[in-house]
């Protein structure tokens, strides 16, 4: 516990030196201090998925220097609290742009190069295209086996947002729709999510009392520290951080009638 209070001690003393003069020699500093957040992240992860735990480290390392370049001392937070996150999403990142190539097993990645060469062969041994089975037999597979292939080799390629998309009529097969264009704006959507949801906290906002909603207008949306609030409003730093508090239960509690009333209706 001592060497906990000393470890915390050190990285926030870090912390506040590098605010006031950053230095990669620092920011190696804190890294070290605090690669037991990346690693014990990294060993969480590694569990639900088949990367290397090496990877997801290396990565979590990234989330942690974000983390050292965008901390505040002066807003009363732990720093642990904090990096967490950014570890965590840095590594989901990562699993997130892995996840997008589809996997096929080395042995049929290896037929489907072999198939080609065969088809070729085949094409100038017999004066035209070969059909499926006649490769099959040459590679010494079995006809559905090598269609599973073929359907996973094309599979693996990602389509165009650019690409034609048919219309179904001869009359229109120029047609000049994309498959971009049937897909919904995805920003437009995020966009309208984000907007609602901001309107319902305003509202929720709106509801409580005064001094408590300027007080967290000042300290999440302005990013003022605790100390500066209350010195504007003329109290303690520590009435402005227990109304803050009670003010947050308020909201949740708004909030959540809100979205009863949704569903209800």
């Amino acid at each position: 516990m001592a060497y906990q209070t000393s470890s915390h001690s050190q990285t926030l003393e870090l912390l506040m030196a590098y605010r006031q003069r950053p230095s990669v020699h620092l920011r190696n500093r804190l890294v070290n201090l605090n690669m037991g957040l990346v690693r014990k992240v990294a060993h969480r992860l590694a569990h639900q998925c088949a990367e290397p735990y090496e990877d997801l480290e290396q990565c979590g390392y990234l989330g942690l220097i974000t983390a050292i370049e965008r901390f505040d001392p002066s807003q009363g937070y732990a720093f642990s609290s904090f990096a967490v996150p950014y570890i965590r999403g840095e590594i989901l990142h990562f699993l997130r742009d892995r996840a997008n190539t589809v996997r096929i097993p080395r042995r049929w990645q290896q037929l489907s190069r072999d198939g080609e060469k065969a088809r070729q062969a085949l094409a100038l041994e017999l004066g035209r295209q070969p059909n499926e089975q006649e490769i099959a037999t040459a590679l010494a597979v079995d006809l559905d086996e090598w269609r599973s292939v073929k359907l996973a080799s094309s599979n693996r390629i990602p389509l165009s947002l650019n690409a034609k998309v048919p219309s179904g009529s001869h009359q229109q097969a120029d047609s000049s729709m994309t498959l971009g264009d049937t897909l919904m704006d995805v920003r437009c959507h995020i966009w309208q999510g984000n907007e609602e949801e901001r309107i319902e906290l305003q509202q929720a906002l709106n509801q409580l009392e005064e001094k408590t909603r300027e007080m967290i207008e000042s300290v999440f949306l302005h990013q003022l520290s605790r100390q500066e609030v209350a010195q504007r409003i003329g109290v303690s730093p520590v009435t402005v951080t227990r109304r803050i508090k009670k003010g947050i239960e308020e909201l949740v509690g708004l909030l959540q009638q809100q979205q009863a009333l949704v569903i209800e209706g």
